[in-house]
Formats: structure tokens, sequence, C-alpha cells
């Protein structure tokens, strides 16, 4: 189906300058020509509209991570890495303005225990981006490891946390196959934006609900065994 610019305005909510803008940034193929003043736009158009206003309102990614995304678009969700770059940064939870060590300059900086950081990567409890790259987020674990050890809290309950994360981590994969499985041009920005809010909303809505449920239950029988 082909629209007039005022058309495609109205379909997707997007001001006609922000259009141009996005054709001019290479994020949207440009118009087709019919005369000189004569254009048209495509579903293409609106369903990469979408994909855009969703990257940058809920995932803040750049221009060029999005353009890096759409350029990909056609290529497997599962063996495209350009594709889920934009995803992938959001996923790793490092802030952009993160300060980055190599493993002697964390050390060093932190003063961490070189014995206890071994431990912790082989337990799989810190998980730095490469072997090499540390953050303070890493350094943020280490803390709350050495806590545990402090009052002398069971550190396999750290381990429990690793063990889950590895299993959620392998069903949020075979959703990602899933999607590939059903990906078209047609449906690429709603299974996107379903893969998004599963990851980000979903998963944090749930599990917060499941604790808050389970302390909330152990609160009123702490009270109802007061009351007897």
């Amino acid at each position: 189906m082909e629209y007039k610019i005022s058309e495609l305005v109205a379909k997707t909510g997007t001001p006609k300058s922000t259009i141009l803008y996005y054709i001019r940034e290479g994020l949207l193929p440009e118009a087709k020509k019919l005369k000189s003043n004569v254009h048209r736009y495509n579903n293409e158009h609106a369903e990469r509209i979408e994909y855009i206003k969703y990257m940058k309102n809920e995932l803040g990614s750049s221009n060029e991570q999005i353009r890096v995304a759409l350029e990909n678009r056609d290529e497997s969700l599962s063996s495209s890495a350009a594709r889920l770059a934009p995803l992938m940064h959001t996923l790793s939870n490092i802030p952009l303005n993160a300060q980055h060590f190599s493993k002697k300059e964390f050390i060093a900086f932190y003063d961490v225990d070189t014995k206890l950081l071994d431990t912790l990567l082989d337990d799989g409890i810190l998980m730095p981006l490469s072997p090499d790259d540390f953050t303070d987020k890493e350094a943020a674990i280490i803390r709350l490891v050495e806590d545990f050890k402090e009052v002398d809290l069971d550190y396999e309950l750290l381990k429990a946390y690793v063990h889950h994360a590895r299993e959620l981590a392998s069903i949020e994969y075979q959703v990602k196959d899933k999607f590939c499985d059903i990906r078209n041009e047609d449906n690429q920005t709603t299974l996107w934006k379903i893969m998004f809010e599963t990851l980000f909303n979903a998963k944090e809505y749930l599990f917060s609900r499941y604790t808050h449920k389970l302390f909330f239950q152990g609160i009123k029988d702490e009270i109802k065994t007061q009351e007897n």
C-alpha cells in the first residue's frame, strides 16, 4: 500500500519533519518519486518508523545503532550480531560512562584479593564482558560477597542465583529462536517489541512481584503467629 506524506504522518503519528530527517539520516529509504513534487511511501516506511521510535524511546538507541540494525534486517536474528547490537548493550547493564579496567588495573584500583576474584570468576558469580574488561559492576558484586562472608551467610545462596540466571537465559534464547522461525517483513517490529518488553519489563515485573508476594505472605504469617 502506498501513502502520501500526510497519510504516513497520520498513520505513524510522526511529524513530516521527523520523517524527512530519518530519510536524510539513512534510517528510512527514499520515497518513490512520481513527479518532481509527488512522492509516495509504503508499508516499509511505516514499519521502520515504528521500529525507530521504539528503539529510541524505550532503549535510547542512537541513529548509528539503529542504522546498523536496519542494514541487517534481512539476516536471521540467530546469526546477525549486528541486528542484535542495540539490544546487546542494554542487556550488558553497563552504563555508557562506566570506567573500564584491565584485570590487573581492576585488582590494583579496588584492592581486590586475587584468589577471591578467580574463585568468583570460576563460579560464574562475576561475569565481566571480556576476560580483561572489568567495571564497577564487578566491584559491587565483590563487595556483596565480602559482606556475605563477614556475617557468615552461606555462599551457596549466590551460586543458586547463578544457576537460575543461566536457566532463565536459556529460556530467553529459546524465545529468540521462536521469533526467528516466524519472523517476516510484516511482523518484525512487533516481534522485536515483544522481545524487548519480555526481557526488560515482564522479567522485572514477574520477578519483583513474586518476591513481593512471598515476602508479604511471610509478614502475614509472622503477624498471625504473634497473635496466636
